[in-house]
């Protein structure tokens, strides 16, 4: 009997006896090894020829039990062309029951104007979803990055879903909607467990300048106020070079995320910043007012602080000898004719950490504790003082504190391919490819000749191997991912976006930044559950925690608001590979001011809908 039928014939129904069909299970089932092969594209078969970008969401935004797509292209600011001869640059695509993409877009009314006006749509480079208004559907924000533009009519707006597959702009008065502006992240959180999803805003520099982060409160009705200053969030210029050490000045983002590093319930705040800029970490003290826990987390930079292999540095000992730390110089591997290197400030901590493009939130061991995997362009010429993309383990402490193991400990290591000199990660995601209760590691290597795709498994706790692309798939120049079952058949499948950047002269670009899914055909053990809050939860549970315990192992999940480089967004639903279990205890732990719980032991094979305090408990539903 196949899953779907067997989940179509099983319907819950029970009341309270918490009766649920016989699990579909192999319990023989074991994880991905070498040899094996994980996955293979079907970018054609689902309709995806010509959907080009390198942001990529999935969502259900049409509430249809399906996981929908929204990918985007650049430039920044860009309005949308749907002229035939116009250049497309955002897609809205509804998932048709597992069978392929359709794109919805332009009879969405995602992408439409106040105006009104025909052939044209809105911009919008970053996109996240949320239920906004609790009232069951996904709601959506589009925020702008054009730093210059000086517009009124391509600005941040929020769309309100109408629950029929169609969008509306929501009010004009919203605080977010700026004329000049660069958000380079956007995360729905509910930072004060009120019920209602807030926006975590972060951005990078206006006119050539990094800029104020911003956290807006909901009103449960599509309004919001800014809360920056009242709850702790004000950050400086950059001015002083006491407040850059320290992350006090304003963080030039990349990248947003939310989630609750220290076990309390109540959701962190962060902001992965460009430019070598620290990092910032606020920790929320329970009642929606934060901390700065940039640098005294870990989180910030890391501790190598060498700058004296700079090749920079480097050329300023060439033409100063006498200058501290140059007497016994090595000779730079660079022409010096320009000396990129500003003594007064480039041996700070500031300006020796990385360039970070995306943060993940994930419990990546398996300890019970959120840790976190953050993505960073590397330049050779940096040298070993700038920050490469690792993983943060959260050692439990409450007050929020990170250990970086290194990638030699872990295993992310990679070799660059002759001629290759610089590692250009910006996108990354953590999903359990093989189902076998570890969280695998994906890493969108983009922008500089010789990087790729690259996914590690996790074979033991903190261990991880390199998959071949012969064993996943070859993409250079990786740009965006999201991972999600899409066609329901309880494996994770992966959509991957492209960049054409830096491509003059490069001999591995590939013709289009032509998007590309890859279908999972691993199988395997698994649970797939989706929340609904009641009772002082946020109606998409996110923030909500959930525990799933089997005879080999404790999984920790957290549902998310979307994060990344200028956008990026898992579904929220929680899919949790069992390995060779055949069922679970599963707890979850609701995102309300209580923090209040529920506990299911539930048979593998499955997906589920769990609605805060039903009298039910959690319910099996057919659309699979």
């Amino acid at each position: 009997m196949s899953r779907s039928l067997a989940v179509a014939l099983f319907l819950w129904g029970c009341g309270s006896s918490n009766t649920y069909p016989d699990p579909i299970c192999d319990s023989a089932t074991s994880s991905w090894s070498p040899g094996t092969s994980a996955f293979e594209e079907v970018t054609e078969d689902w309709g995806l020829i010509g959907v080009e970008g390198t942001r990529v969401v999935a969502v259900d935004f049409d509430g249809d039990g399906w996981i929908d797509l929204h990918i985007h292209r650049g430039p920044h600011g860009a309005p949308e062309s749907f002229d035939e001869e116009g250049g497309r640059r955002s897609w809205l695509l509804r998932n048709d029951e597992g069978r392929g993409f359709i794109d919805v877009t332009e009879q969405s009314g995602f992408r439409a104007t106040r105006s009104g006006a025909s052939g044209e749509g809105r911009a919008g480079s970053v996109v996240a979803f949320g239920d906004i208004d609790n009232d069951g559907d996904l709601d959506a924000i589009t925020a702008v990055s054009d730093p210059n533009g000086d517009r009124t009519d391509h600005v941040t707006e929020l769309l309100l879903n109408n629950g029929d597959g169609t969008f509306s702009l929501a009010s004009e008065d919203l605080p977010f909607r700026l004329s000049t502006d660069a958000p380079a992240g956007v995360t729905f959180v509910d930072y004060d467990r009120d019920g209602v999803l807030d926006l975590w805003i972060v951005r990078n520099s206006v006119s050539g300048a990094p800029a104020q982060d911003h956290l807006y409160r909901g009103n449960g009705t599509g309004g919001f106020v800014e809360v920056t200053d009242q709850v702790g969030l004000r950050t400086n210029p950059w001015s002083s070079l006491d407040d850059l050490n320290n992350a006090r000045a304003h963080s030039n983002a990349w990248s947003s995320n939310a989630c609750d590093l220290n076990g309390d319930g109540a959701p962190e705040l962060l902001a992965a910043s460009y430019g070598r800029a620290p990092n910032h970490l606020w920790l929320n003290d329970g009642s929606g007012e934060f901390t700065n826990r940039s640098v005294a987390s870990g989180y910030a930079f890391d501790d190598n602080q060498d700058y004296t292999d700079n090749q920079f540095f480097l050329c300023f000992c060439q033409a100063n000898p006498s200058a501290a730390g140059c007497a016994n110089a090595a000779r730079p591997m660079i022409s010096c004719g320009t000396i990129n290197w500003r003594d007064d400030r480039d041996r700070e901590p500031f300006r020796n950490g990385g360039n970070s493009g995306a943060t993940t939130c994930a419990d990546i061991d398996n300890d019970g504790h959120i840790d976190l995997l953050t993505s960073e362009i590397q330049h050779w010429w940096a040298g070993e003082g700038s920050d490469e993309s690792e993983i943060l383990f959260n050692t439990g402490d409450p007050d929020v504190v990170f250990e970086r193991p290194g990638n030699e400990a872990t295993g992310l290591t990679r070799e660059l391919p002759q001629g290759s000199w610089d590692k250009g990660d910006m996108t990354n995601t953590v999903f359990d490819f093989d189902n076998d209760g570890w969280k695998d590691i994906f890493i969108g290597s983009s922008d500089y000749p010789g990087t790729r795709a690259l996914l590690w498994h996790q074979h033991a706790p903190r261990e991880f191997t390199r998959v071949e692309t012969s064993d996943f798939f070859e993409h250079n120049r990786s740009h965006g991912v999201a991972v999600a079952d899409f066609d329901g058949d309880g494996t994770l499948d992966i959509i991957v976006g492209n960049s054409r950047s830096r491509c003059s002269g490069a001999t591995d670009c590939y013709e289009r930044p032509q998007v590309r899914m890859f279908r999972n055909v691993m199988g395997g053990n698994f649970l797939q559950i989706d929340l609904e809050g009641t009772l002082g939860s946020n109606r998409d549970a996110v923030g909500a925690r959930v525990q799933v315990a089997t005879d080999d192992m404790v999984q920790t999940f957290e549902v998310g608001g979307g994060y990344g480089h200028y956008g990026a967004q898992n579904p929220h639903r929680v899919h949790v590979g069992l390995g060779a279990s055949c069922e679970a205890e599963v707890t979850v732990t609701w995102p309300n001011r209580s923090g209040s719980t529920e506990s299911a032991t539930l048979p593998a094979g499955y997906r589920y809908l769990w609605v805060q305090a039903s009298d039910d408990g959690p319910e099996i539903v057919s659309d699979l």
